[in-house]
């Protein structure tokens, strides 16, 4: 690992989830001082050892009060905002975190004479979309670059890895239901994005590869459709479901129910967004804004995600191990 004293600081907002986790995993081998700003500090413990020793550190930050993410920004090289939300909750809404939010972020930044800034988006974003999602996270990335223009966007596909809500999400529903649904006939098109590889474009955003005030579309090698995720699927964790086509207007009157649930298994929202393929665009291929624009070669499904699903077969990964003794 570099020495943690070579690089300048970088604020992360976000830096507690998922992705969060990458990015700053990826900040501090390339040698950066990473300040995690959450609303949880004390939650944020697990992040430490991603790095040397006082190389990472939290801090509180509440995106709602610009006070404290201005406090959180100070003394910062770089700002990355990676605070998004899949369904709204409470005060947890999707204007609140990924639109105002954002701006909030980016103008803190731009006060603080903050270097560089990321912001993580996603594909889809369309400020005319009827998903509240992609609506606010067309307003969000116009917040960003209104307070701070030379920011750069990174839109990614699904994003997968250990611990993800995708694959994992769909992999718990074949344990237990016989019949999976195929929201719209199962035509929707993916492109599944490495959480590493994202992080990876997050570090050349900081270090100044990425091309200032340009928005990057990331998604995987591989472009598949709900359908064959599925199949994918079923294939690693060796299920056997019936695939049942579900029309989107019947999809939506069944998720105003789902997401009635402490956490929903999927919302209005999330139905709408699957009406439309999540594919890197051919604007963004031709155009060099893309992971291998950025001389990142993206990592494909077959090489991450059947370790990690391992746990959804029957005997789990002990049901590999005998298959092998097995000589099949």
């Amino acid at each position: 690992m570099t020495a943690n004293n070579e690089g300048g600081l970088v604020t992360v907002f976000g830096g507690s989830g998922f992705l969060g986790r990458h990015v700053v995993r990826a900040l501090a081998r390339a040698g950066y001082r990473v300040r995690v700003a959450v609303r949880r500090p004390d939650l944020a413990g697990h992040l430490q050892p991603l790095g040397g020793v006082g190389q990472i550190h939290g801090v509180q930050a509440n995106l709602r009060y610009p006070e404290s993410v201005a406090a959180a920004v100070t003394g910062s090289d770089a700002v990355v905002n990676l605070a998004g939300i899949l369904y709204e909750s409470g005060r947890q809404s999707f204007d609140a975190v990924q639109a105002f939010g954002a701006g909030v972020v980016a103008e803190a930044a731009a006060e603080a004479g903050v270097g560089h800034m990321v912001h993580v988006s996603a594909i889809g974003a369309d400020s005319d979309a009827e998903a509240d999602y992609a609506r606010t996270k067309a307003e969000g990335e116009n917040n960003v670059l209104e307070a701070f223009p030379s920011a750069v966007i990174l839109r990614p596909s699904v994003i997968f890895g250990q611990g993800d809500d995708f694959f994992n999400r769909f992999a718990a529903m074949a344990r237990i239901s016989p019949v999976l649904p195929l929201i719209g006939g199962g035509h929707t098109k993916f492109q599944p994005v490495f959480a590493s590889d994202v992080a990876d474009a997050v570090v050349a955003g900081v270090s100044g590869k990425a091309k200032a005030g340009k928005v990057y579309e990331l998604g995987g090698p591989q472009t598949l459709d709900f359908k064959e995720i599925y199949e994918f699927i079923l294939k690693q964790t060796g299920r056997l479901c019936v695939l049942v086509p579900v029309p989107f207007s019947l999809m939506r009157m069944k998720a105003w129910f789902l997401q009635l649930l402490p956490k929903p298994l999927l919302t209005v929202d999330q139905v709408k967004m699957l009406e439309t393929d999540n594919v890197v665009s051919a604007e963004a291929k031709s155009e060099g804004r893309t992971l291998e624009g950025l001389g990142i070669a993206p990592h494909s499904i077959d090489a991450i995600v059947p370790a990690y699903l391992e746990r959804f077969r029957r005997s789990g990964q002990f049901e590999r191990n005998r298959v092998a003794g097995n000589g099949t």
